[in-house]
């Protein structure tokens, strides 16, 4: 086992590079990832179980410690990154497609990874875990109204296949998790060690199953598909922290609220888009997880980097 939670780690640690790596065999041999396309909600499934069995009172303690921050973090969640996608989609007149992918991206909860980020960038992560747990939670609902009020100018929505998949995919496996993890205590901790792997290997599949089906639209449109990507997580994190930063919250809070604001459950978008809509519309969702993860790491980094430069400077001065 202890060989097990060592790969796990170190497959955890290095998540992005697993990411780009399955884009790139999904891009290059997408015949090897074609045939697993019906399991994407599957593969889903298996990392919101995981979540589940991580779960406990004290990921909702703060809920009810500091209720207003939690609302405050899961209310920019679910207005800023919703509404980018629909300017998004407007100014740059994207194709009816790739406009639906980007708004179903910006309307999922916040990503499985974001909390990692906090965590790295020193800030505030139990107000982070807090803010993705409530908005997990609150997806099945927030996620199908959303997606039918901006969306539903490009394509008609069925909201109410849209409340089901999410139950099934997410809400489901949680509670399975859970369950599992009050019955079998001792054994659910002993493989939460092992959840990195799992879960990365999951999600990887995932976006190698997109890039893989959507292979011919990425190289006609790849560089719009990037670019609206980017600039919606950038400006994620971007008006996440300003949004934070008006409620007067300390550098701490804004870190967590940046990250769960900007970093969204990517694997949850493209479960939603292959089976709702077409391959295309999975693409945006698909780059976003290989994207995000890049910035978050990177943000991260120079969110710790500087805090290490400020207590220097304390100490010094000390």
């Amino acid at each position: 086992m202890n060989t097990v939670a060592k790969i796990s780690r170190f497959v955890g640690g290095t998540f992005s590079l697993w990411v780009i790596l399955f884009a790139c065999l999904g891009f290059f041999l997408p015949g090897a990832f074609s045939h697993l396309k019906g399991y994407i909600s599957l593969f889903l499934g298996i990392v919101m179980f995981g979540m589940g069995l991580t779960l406990s009172s004290a990921d909702f303690r703060e809920v009810f410690r500091r209720p207003l921050e939690v609302l405050i973090g899961v209310v920019g969640h679910f207005v800023i990154m919703p509404l980018l996608a629909y300017v998004l989609a407007l100014v740059l007149n994207l194709p009816p497609d790739i406009a639906v992918g980007v708004i179903l991206v910006g309307c999922c909860p916040s990503g499985t990874s974001s909390n990692v980020m906090t965590l790295l960038a020193k800030g505030d992560v139990a107000l982070g875990v807090s803010i993705a747990s409530v908005s997990t939670i609150i997806a099945p609902l927030a996620t199908p109204a959303l997606i039918s009020l901006l969306a539903g100018r490009w394509m008609p929505i069925d909201g109410g296949a849209l409340i089901k998949d999410i139950l099934m995919v997410v809400i489901v496996p949680i509670i399975l998790g859970v369950i599992v993890k009050a019955l079998f205590k001792k054994q659910a901790e002993a493989s939460v060690q092992a959840l990195p792997l799992v879960s990365t290997l999951a999600i990887v599949i995932i976006v190698a199953i997109v890039v893989g089906g959507s292979k011919a639209k990425i190289i006609e449109s790849g560089m719009l598909i990037f670019a609206v990507v980017i600039l919606h997580n950038i400006l994620g994190y971007a008006l996440g922290y300003l949004f934070a930063k008006l409620f007067r919250m300390n550098l701490g809070k804004r870190k967590a609220i940046l990250f769960e604001t900007g970093m969204q459950n990517s694997g949850l978008g493209a479960a939603l888009a292959a089976a709702h809509f077409n391959p295309v519309a999975a693409v945006p969702s698909a780059i976003f997880s290989v994207w995000h993860n890049i910035s978050g790491s990177l943000l991260a980094t120079w969110f710790a980097r500087r805090a290490e430069k400020e207590n220097m400077k304390v100490s010094q001065t000390g």
